[in-house]
């Protein structure tokens, strides 16, 4: 341990909270085998040797959105060459998917779009929760829901207590981005506001919901605004305890107004899964979202903090418009695989992190 990060380590042990120096430190120093050591600790000391995995799929209904931020590859205008949109009969149809590969949650996300009336989120959730109840609906990051709010022209409370007696079962984190001013104002400045995104989890939360939290790292942001987002969302948990994860997502380069911005290297992915993993002393899960950072990464993250690789996710489009080499969907063998080479063992869950199904650490190929 570099004599630098002694005291850093002290309090690890004590299981002492760490601060906002305590986290631009671990972001400066070079020693990446120190960091890995102890967010190994924390990670093993909160989920012992289990590395989580969900059986999902991604639903996108439109990539029609009246805001261009920077760094997206996804969002098309309307009537722009490559823009969709799904009618509900294509959305139940895409659906049967997760019923033939015995899916236990899909994820739904999509542009911001200016036409779509309130009713269409409504029935999508309703006819989804109809003809795949078994189904957990984890459904429209909080940029769409401040956007119902406009449309429905009700408060964030009533539009989300709609949602969830249309079968709305917890939120994603997405659209999070880095909350501080300068990267906001750069990368996504006209959609709702870090404090707007906080305030929709918050009323989420208090509404008994639950969510996970993100952070999109590897493009402008410096050290210090990593931390300062890591612990305003670490506050939020303080005040709620309603987040089940953290997920950092890698910045992909392709296709976006960004040009020339370099990939995310290994070293950025380990220190931020590693150091988001000793800040959050209040979130339980850790996400290497493999989609991201590509299957090889995630599973050596599985050493440096992380104990969920997320999904077979079947086809995911947002990611692979900018840009990712990652396969589209992975099949649970080849991720039990995984999990079993970086000495874990494979534990699928469902959305809210209880055990589906121990599979054993050790398979017979006899």
């Amino acid at each position: 341990m570099a004599d630098t990060l002694r005291d850093i380590e002290a309090k690890v042990h004590a299981g002492e909270r760490l601060s906002f120096e305590d986290g631009v430190r671990l972001f400066r120093t070079r020693d990446l085998f120190a960091i890995g050591r102890l967010a190994n600790e924390v990670r093993e000391k909160k989920n012992g040797n289990r590395a989580y995995y969900v059986r999902n799929m991604h639903l996108n209904y439109s990539n029609v959105c009246i805001f261009d931020c920077h760094f997206c590859s996804f969002y098309r205008k309307e009537g722009q060459e490559g823009a969709w949109e799904m009618d509900l009969d294509t959305i139940f149809a895409y659906a049967a998917k997760a019923r033939f590969e015995k899916l236990n949650e899909i994820h739904i996300v999509g542009g911001v779009h200016p036409k779509l009336p309130w009713n269409y989120y409504l029935e999508m959730l309703r006819g989804l929760k109809e003809r795949y109840p078994e189904l957990h609906l984890k459904a429209f990051t909080a940029t769409e829901i401040d956007h119902f709010t406009r449309i429905a022209r009700k408060d964030a409370g009533t539009v989300l207590a709609e949602l969830r007696e249309a079968g709305l079962d917890s939120l994603p984190g997405g659209g999070a981005e880095v909350f501080a001013d300068r990267v906001w104002n750069r990368i996504c400045s006209g959609k709702a506001r870090p404090e707007r995104w906080l305030e929709i989890h918050r009323t989420w939360h208090r509404m008994g919901g639950r969510s996970t939290s993100t952070m999109l790292y590897g493009h402008i942001e410096t050290d210090e605004e990593r931390v300062d987002h890591i612990l305003r969302l670490r506050a939020l948990q303080d005040e709620t305890g309603g987040f089940n994860a953290f997920i950092p997502l890698a910045y992909q380069v392709e296709n976006n107004r960004m040009p020339g911005l370099p990939r995310p290297t290994a070293q950025t992915d380990i220190k931020v899964h590693a150091v988001a993993r000793l800040l959050f002393d209040n979130i339980d899960h850790l996400k290497a979202y493999w989609i991201m950072t590509g299957l090889k990464m995630a599973q050596i993250l599985l050493s440096y903090g992380a104990d969920d690789i997320d999904g077979t996710i079947l086809e995911e489009r947002i990611v692979h418009m900018a840009g990712a080499e990652s396969p589209l969907g992975v099949s649970e063998e080849e991720l039990c695989s995984l999990i079993r080479e970086a000495g874990r063992d494979p534990v699928r869950r469902d959305t809210l992190y209880r055990p589906l199904e121990a599979i054993e650490t050790t398979r017979s190929n006899h």
